[in-house]
Protein backbone atom coordinates (compact mmCIF):
# COMPACT_ATOMS: atom_id res chain seq x y z
CA UNK A 1 0.00 0.00 0.00
CA UNK A 2 1.53 3.19 -0.97
CA UNK A 3 1.36 6.06 1.46
CA UNK A 4 -1.22 8.15 0.10
CA UNK A 5 -3.69 5.23 0.05
CA UNK A 6 -2.86 4.53 3.40
CA UNK A 7 -2.73 7.97 4.70
CA UNK A 8 -6.38 8.54 3.47
CA UNK A 9 -7.66 5.17 5.20
CA UNK A 10 -5.88 6.64 8.17
CA UNK A 11 -7.97 9.78 8.35
CA UNK A 12 -11.13 7.85 7.31
CA UNK A 13 -10.95 5.83 10.48
CA UNK A 14 -10.10 9.17 12.38
CA UNK A 15 -13.16 10.55 11.33
CA UNK A 16 -15.42 7.54 12.23
CA UNK A 17 -13.59 7.88 15.81
CA UNK A 18 -14.37 11.39 16.05
CA UNK A 19 -18.28 10.74 15.11
CA UNK A 20 -17.78 8.21 17.92
CA UNK A 21 -16.76 10.29 20.80
CA UNK A 22 -19.04 13.26 19.55
CA UNK A 23 -21.87 11.07 20.49
CA UNK A 24 -19.99 10.23 23.86
CA UNK A 25 -19.11 13.64 24.72
CA UNK A 26 -22.74 13.50 26.63
CA UNK A 27 -21.13 15.63 30.09
CA UNK A 28 -19.30 18.20 28.14
CA UNK A 29 -21.39 20.87 29.38
CA UNK A 30 -21.82 19.65 32.39
CA UNK A 31 -21.22 21.61 35.82
CA UNK A 32 -18.35 20.27 37.52
CA UNK A 33 -19.70 19.22 40.29
CA UNK A 34 -22.41 16.39 39.06
CA UNK A 35 -19.17 15.59 37.31
CA UNK A 36 -17.57 15.13 40.36
CA UNK A 37 -20.09 13.67 41.59
CA UNK A 38 -21.00 10.72 39.01
CA UNK A 39 -17.53 9.80 38.30
CA UNK A 40 -17.70 9.26 42.38
CA UNK A 41 -20.68 6.98 42.27
CA UNK A 42 -18.86 5.12 39.18
CA UNK A 43 -15.34 4.47 39.97
CA UNK A 44 -15.58 1.27 37.72
CA UNK A 45 -16.48 2.66 34.43
CA UNK A 46 -15.90 0.65 31.33
CA UNK A 47 -12.27 1.52 29.86
CA UNK A 48 -12.64 3.86 26.81
CA UNK A 49 -10.28 2.06 24.37
CA UNK A 50 -12.34 -1.53 25.05
CA UNK A 51 -15.45 -0.21 24.88
CA UNK A 52 -15.22 1.98 21.14
CA UNK A 53 -13.34 -1.43 20.25
CA UNK A 54 -15.81 -3.89 21.12
CA UNK A 55 -18.33 -1.08 19.85
CA UNK A 56 -17.16 -1.19 16.51
CA UNK A 57 -16.77 -4.74 16.47
CA UNK A 58 -20.70 -5.18 17.26
CA UNK A 59 -21.31 -2.37 14.61
CA UNK A 60 -19.55 -4.80 11.78
CA UNK A 61 -21.70 -7.78 12.58
CA UNK A 62 -24.59 -6.15 12.76
CA UNK A 63 -24.12 -4.98 9.37
CA UNK A 64 -23.61 -8.50 8.32
CA UNK A 65 -27.19 -9.25 9.74
CA UNK A 66 -28.76 -6.16 8.49
CA UNK A 67 -27.02 -7.98 4.71
CA UNK A 68 -28.78 -11.84 6.08
CA UNK A 69 -31.92 -9.93 6.83
CA UNK A 70 -32.41 -8.10 3.32
CA UNK A 71 -30.64 -10.79 1.38
CA UNK A 72 -33.24 -13.58 3.02
CA UNK A 73 -36.24 -10.89 3.44
CA UNK A 74 -36.35 -11.41 7.24
CA UNK A 75 -38.66 -9.50 9.30
CA UNK A 76 -37.09 -8.26 12.61
CA UNK A 77 -38.68 -6.19 15.65
CA UNK A 78 -36.96 -5.62 18.56
CA UNK A 79 -38.74 -3.78 21.37
CA UNK A 80 -37.24 -1.51 23.89
CA UNK A 81 -38.83 -0.38 26.71
CA UNK A 82 -37.84 0.57 30.24
CA UNK A 83 -37.96 3.57 33.13
CA UNK A 84 -37.26 7.20 32.01
CA UNK A 85 -33.60 7.64 30.99
CA UNK A 86 -32.31 4.13 31.60
CA UNK A 87 -30.94 4.21 27.82
CA UNK A 88 -32.96 3.23 25.74
CA UNK A 89 -32.40 6.10 22.95
CA UNK A 90 -28.77 5.54 23.38
CA UNK A 91 -28.38 1.67 22.64
CA UNK A 92 -30.69 2.35 19.92
CA UNK A 93 -28.67 4.99 18.40
CA UNK A 94 -25.52 2.89 18.54
CA UNK A 95 -27.39 -0.26 17.16
CA UNK A 96 -28.15 2.04 14.00
CA UNK A 97 -25.32 4.28 13.67
CA UNK A 98 -23.52 2.32 10.87
CA UNK A 99 -26.58 0.41 9.52
CA UNK A 100 -29.16 1.42 6.13
CA UNK A 101 -32.11 3.44 7.01
CA UNK A 102 -33.38 1.82 4.89
CA UNK A 103 -33.36 -1.26 6.31
CA UNK A 104 -33.14 -0.61 9.54
CA UNK A 105 -35.56 2.21 11.03
CA UNK A 106 -36.54 3.66 14.48
CA UNK A 107 -40.17 4.19 15.79
CA UNK A 108 -40.94 6.23 18.13
CA UNK A 109 -44.27 7.50 18.57
CA UNK A 110 -46.24 9.97 20.73
CA UNK A 111 -49.19 10.49 22.39
CA UNK A 112 -51.75 9.11 20.66
CA UNK A 113 -54.35 10.96 18.90
CA UNK A 114 -57.95 11.56 19.86
CA UNK A 115 -58.81 9.64 16.92
CA UNK A 116 -56.15 6.71 17.64
CA UNK A 117 -57.92 6.89 21.14
CA UNK A 118 -61.30 5.39 19.86
CA UNK A 119 -59.20 2.96 17.72
CA UNK A 120 -58.33 -1.08 18.37
CA UNK A 121 -55.58 -0.52 20.61
CA UNK A 122 -52.83 -2.12 18.72
CA UNK A 123 -54.16 -0.18 15.44
CA UNK A 124 -51.04 2.65 15.48
CA UNK A 125 -48.53 -0.13 15.68
CA UNK A 126 -49.51 -2.03 12.99
CA UNK A 127 -48.61 0.43 9.93
CA UNK A 128 -44.86 0.51 11.39
CA UNK A 129 -44.40 -3.51 11.67
CA UNK A 130 -41.86 -4.75 8.74
CA UNK A 131 -42.18 -6.08 5.32
CA UNK A 132 -39.82 -8.60 4.39
CA UNK A 133 -36.11 -7.42 4.79
CA UNK A 134 -36.31 -4.92 6.91
CA UNK A 135 -35.80 -4.36 11.00
CA UNK A 136 -38.00 -2.19 13.12
CA UNK A 137 -36.92 -0.36 16.64
CA UNK A 138 -39.56 0.38 18.96
CA UNK A 139 -38.58 3.23 21.36
CA UNK A 140 -41.50 2.42 23.71
CA UNK A 141 -43.95 0.22 21.80
CA UNK A 142 -47.95 -1.10 23.09
CA UNK A 143 -46.09 -1.44 26.34
CA UNK A 144 -47.24 2.19 26.82
CA UNK A 145 -50.95 0.95 28.31
CA UNK A 146 -48.57 -1.78 30.92
CA UNK A 147 -46.61 1.18 31.76
CA UNK A 148 -47.14 5.17 31.79
CA UNK A 149 -50.88 4.80 31.07
CA UNK A 150 -51.75 2.51 33.92
CA UNK A 151 -49.64 4.67 36.47
CA UNK A 152 -50.88 7.85 35.21
CA UNK A 153 -54.38 7.18 34.95
CA UNK A 154 -54.39 7.13 31.01
CA UNK A 155 -55.67 4.03 30.95
CA UNK A 156 -58.64 1.95 32.66
CA UNK A 157 -58.06 -0.48 34.90
CA UNK A 158 -60.26 -3.14 32.64
CA UNK A 159 -58.50 -1.45 29.33
CA UNK A 160 -55.31 -2.53 31.07
CA UNK A 161 -56.71 -6.22 31.77
CA UNK A 162 -57.97 -6.16 28.12
CA UNK A 163 -54.30 -5.33 27.10
CA UNK A 164 -52.51 -7.89 28.95
CA UNK A 165 -55.73 -10.59 27.57
CA UNK A 166 -54.90 -9.35 23.87
CA UNK A 167 -51.11 -8.56 23.31
CA UNK A 168 -50.05 -12.50 23.89
CA UNK A 169 -52.04 -13.45 21.33
CA UNK A 170 -51.17 -10.40 19.33
CA UNK A 171 -47.21 -11.54 19.85
CA UNK A 172 -48.17 -15.15 19.45
CA UNK A 173 -49.55 -13.88 15.65
CA UNK A 174 -46.66 -11.22 14.90
CA UNK A 175 -44.53 -14.62 15.54
CA UNK A 176 -46.81 -17.03 13.69
CA UNK A 177 -46.63 -13.76 10.36
CA UNK A 178 -42.84 -14.90 10.25
CA UNK A 179 -41.83 -11.87 12.49
CA UNK A 180 -38.51 -12.59 15.02
CA UNK A 181 -40.04 -10.14 17.83
CA UNK A 182 -37.12 -9.82 20.35
CA UNK A 183 -37.71 -7.45 23.71
CA UNK A 184 -36.00 -5.86 26.25
CA UNK A 185 -36.34 -3.95 29.30
CA UNK A 186 -33.78 -1.47 30.12
CA UNK A 187 -33.44 -1.77 33.76
CA UNK A 188 -31.67 1.50 36.16
CA UNK A 189 -31.96 1.45 40.14
CA UNK A 190 -33.89 4.38 41.76
CA UNK A 191 -30.45 6.09 42.80
CA UNK A 192 -29.19 6.14 39.01
CA UNK A 193 -32.34 7.17 37.25
CA UNK A 194 -32.19 10.25 39.82
CA UNK A 195 -28.69 11.04 38.93
CA UNK A 196 -29.37 10.81 35.48
CA UNK A 197 -32.01 13.40 35.86
CA UNK A 198 -30.06 15.45 37.61
CA UNK A 199 -27.29 15.66 35.31
CA UNK A 200 -30.73 16.25 32.75
CA UNK A 201 -31.44 18.92 34.44
CA UNK A 202 -27.85 20.96 34.74
CA UNK A 203 -27.13 19.84 30.70
CA UNK A 204 -28.42 22.65 28.42
CA UNK A 205 -27.88 20.08 25.60
CA UNK A 206 -31.07 17.52 27.38
CA UNK A 207 -33.03 19.59 29.18
CA UNK A 208 -35.23 19.09 26.42
CA UNK A 209 -35.34 15.22 27.01
CA UNK A 210 -37.37 16.13 30.47
CA UNK A 211 -40.69 16.56 30.44
CA UNK A 212 -43.69 16.61 32.96
CA UNK A 213 -44.09 13.27 32.89
CA UNK A 214 -40.45 11.94 33.27
CA UNK A 215 -41.00 14.31 36.84
CA UNK A 216 -43.69 12.74 37.47
CA UNK A 217 -42.96 9.70 37.20
CA UNK A 218 -39.78 9.97 40.11
CA UNK A 219 -43.12 10.86 42.14
CA UNK A 220 -44.14 7.25 40.96
CA UNK A 221 -41.51 5.20 41.31
CA UNK A 222 -42.63 2.65 43.44
CA UNK A 223 -46.14 2.66 41.32
CA UNK A 224 -43.89 2.06 37.90
CA UNK A 225 -41.62 -0.81 39.61
CA UNK A 226 -45.23 -3.20 40.34
CA UNK A 227 -46.61 -2.25 36.74
CA UNK A 228 -43.52 -3.41 35.65
CA UNK A 229 -42.90 -6.73 37.20
CA UNK A 230 -47.02 -7.54 36.56
CA UNK A 231 -46.05 -6.57 33.00
CA UNK A 232 -43.16 -8.79 32.99
CA UNK A 233 -45.08 -11.48 34.75
CA UNK A 234 -47.87 -11.79 32.27
CA UNK A 235 -46.11 -10.82 28.77
CA UNK A 236 -43.25 -13.15 29.62
CA UNK A 237 -44.41 -15.64 26.88
CA UNK A 238 -42.29 -18.56 25.06
CA UNK A 239 -42.55 -17.01 21.75
CA UNK A 240 -42.01 -13.34 22.42
CA UNK A 241 -39.91 -13.54 25.59
CA UNK A 242 -38.50 -10.40 28.02
CA UNK A 243 -34.82 -10.04 27.96
CA UNK A 244 -33.59 -7.14 31.43
CA UNK A 245 -30.70 -5.42 30.69
CA UNK A 246 -28.90 -3.93 33.42
CA UNK A 247 -28.47 -0.40 32.08
CA UNK A 248 -26.52 1.39 35.20
CA UNK A 249 -23.56 1.15 33.28
CA UNK A 250 -24.45 2.74 29.76
CA UNK A 251 -21.40 1.44 28.22
CA UNK A 252 -21.72 -2.12 29.37
CA UNK A 253 -25.48 -1.89 28.90
CA UNK A 254 -25.47 -0.68 25.12
CA UNK A 255 -22.61 -4.03 24.19
CA UNK A 256 -24.56 -6.00 25.92
CA UNK A 257 -27.71 -5.75 24.35
CA UNK A 258 -26.05 -5.67 20.70
CA UNK A 259 -23.97 -8.86 21.34
CA UNK A 260 -27.56 -10.39 22.74
CA UNK A 261 -29.40 -9.12 19.69
CA UNK A 262 -26.83 -10.78 17.33
CA UNK A 263 -27.37 -13.93 19.24
CA UNK A 264 -31.02 -14.11 18.91
CA UNK A 265 -30.85 -14.11 15.17
CA UNK A 266 -28.81 -16.78 13.02
CA UNK A 267 -27.71 -14.44 10.23
CA UNK A 268 -24.55 -15.41 8.58
CA UNK A 269 -22.24 -13.56 5.92
CA UNK A 270 -23.85 -13.15 2.63
CA UNK A 271 -21.74 -12.79 -0.67
CA UNK A 272 -21.39 -10.09 -2.17
CA UNK A 273 -19.79 -9.32 -5.88
CA UNK A 274 -16.65 -7.61 -5.73
CA UNK A 275 -17.42 -3.64 -6.20
CA UNK A 276 -14.96 -1.77 -8.88
CA UNK A 277 -14.65 1.34 -9.43
CA UNK A 278 -15.73 2.25 -12.94
CA UNK A 279 -13.36 4.66 -15.01
CA UNK A 280 -14.48 8.65 -14.98
CA UNK A 281 -15.71 9.35 -18.73
CA UNK A 282 -14.65 12.48 -19.41
CA UNK A 283 -16.38 14.81 -22.07
CA UNK A 284 -13.90 17.22 -24.55
CA UNK A 285 -17.10 19.33 -25.23
CA UNK A 286 -18.52 19.82 -21.52
CA UNK A 287 -18.15 22.91 -19.96
CA UNK A 288 -18.75 23.37 -16.25
CA UNK A 289 -21.07 26.45 -15.49
CA UNK A 290 -19.97 28.65 -12.96
CA UNK A 291 -22.15 29.14 -9.81
CA UNK A 292 -23.35 32.52 -8.36
CA UNK A 293 -21.35 33.46 -4.85
CA UNK A 294 -24.83 33.37 -2.92
CA UNK A 295 -25.74 30.02 -3.59
CA UNK A 296 -22.59 28.79 -1.45
CA UNK A 297 -23.22 27.96 2.24
CA UNK A 298 -21.17 30.81 4.26
CA UNK A 299 -17.81 29.71 5.09
CA UNK A 300 -17.86 30.58 8.90
CA UNK A 301 -15.60 27.57 9.94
Amino acid sequence: MTDAPKDWLEAELQETLDEDYEMELEDAVLSEEIRRIYRDQRPEQMNRTLYFRELLRLQTELIKLQDWVGHHKEKVVVIFEGRDSAGKGGAIKRITQRLNPRVVRTVALPAPSDREKTQWYFQRYVPHLPAGGEIVLFDRSWYNRAGVERVMGFATEDQVEQFFQDVPEFERMLVRSGIRLVKYWFSITDEEQQMRFLMRIHDPLKQWKLSPMDLESRIRWEAYTKAKEDMLERTNIPEAPWYVVPANDKKRARLNCMSHLLSQIPYAEVDHEEVSLPERVFNPDYERDVLPRDLYVPQVY
